[in-house]
C-alpha cells in the first residue's frame, strides 16, 4: 500500500470525523478493540450504521456493541465508507488522527495483546448467535471476517506496513523490507 489513506479524505469529509478541528481527547479516549491505524473510535452511540456504510472496516463490540476499526481501509472505496459510516455516527465517535497517537511500540504493544482481541471476537460471536435479526447475523459475518483476518497473517502484514509508515512516513512499496512486529 503505496497510498495515504487519510489523504483520501475530502474537506467534508474531514469533518464527519470528531477529530477534525476539536481539541478533543479522542486519542485517550480510543477503544482498545481498535485495530492500530489512522482510523479509530470512541465509545460512541452505536445505531449499528457502521457495517452498512463500512462492512469490511466497521465491528460492533462490547457490552453495548459500539462501533470500532477492525480493519483500515485498503482502498479509497473503503475510506468513503469508513467517512460515511463517521458521517452517520450521531456522537462524532470517530477519528482519523491516528498517526500521531500510534507509535512502532503501541502497534507492537497491541500485537503482544492480539489475544485480548480473540478472546472479545468469541465473546461476541456466542453472543450474537443469540439472535437471528438481519444486524447481528451481518455482525456476526463481520466477527468472522475479522477472525479470518487476524488469523489468515493478514492483519500482521498490515500492521507491520503500518510500523513501516510510522518510522518513515509513508507506507512500503512493493518489495521493501517490513519491520518485525
Amino acid at each position: 500500500m503505496a497510498w495515504d489513506p487519510v489523504a483520501e479524505l475530502t474537506d467534508d469529509e474531514r469533518r464527519s470525523f470528531g477529530t477534525y478541528g476539536a481539541h478533543w481527547p479522542y486519542w485517550e479516549e480510543r477503544l482498545w478493540r481498535n485495530v492500530p491505524g489512522p482510523f479509530y473510535t470512541r465509545e460512541n452511540d452505536n445505531c449499528w450504521t457502521g457495517r452498512i456504510e463500512a462492512p469490511d472496516n466497521v465491528l460492533y463490540g462490547g457490552d453495548h456493541f459500539t462501533e470500532y476499526v477492525f480493519r483500515q481501509p485498503r482502498s479509497p472505496a473503503e475510506v468513503r465508507g469508513l467517512a460515511r459510516a463517521a458521517a452517520v455516527e450521531v456522537t462524532a465517535g470517530y477519528a482519523c488522527d491516528g498517526d500521531v497517537g500510534w507509535t512502532p511500540g503501541l502497534v507492537r504493544e497491541w500485537w503482544a495483546a492480539r489475544a485480548r482481541s480473540e478472546e472479545d471476537l468469541a465473546a461476541a460471536s456466542a453472543e450474537l448467535a443469540k439472535s437471528r435479526d438481519p444486524q447481528s447475523v451481518d455482525a456476526a459475518a463481520g466477527v468472522r471476517q475479522y477472525r479470518a483476518y487476524l488469523g489468515s497473517g493478514g492483519l500482521a502484514a498490515d500492521l507491520r506496513a503500518y510500523v513501516f509508515r510510522l518510522g518513515e512516513g509513508r507506507y512500503p512499496e512493493v518489495g521493501e523490507r517490513l519491520p518485525e512486529l
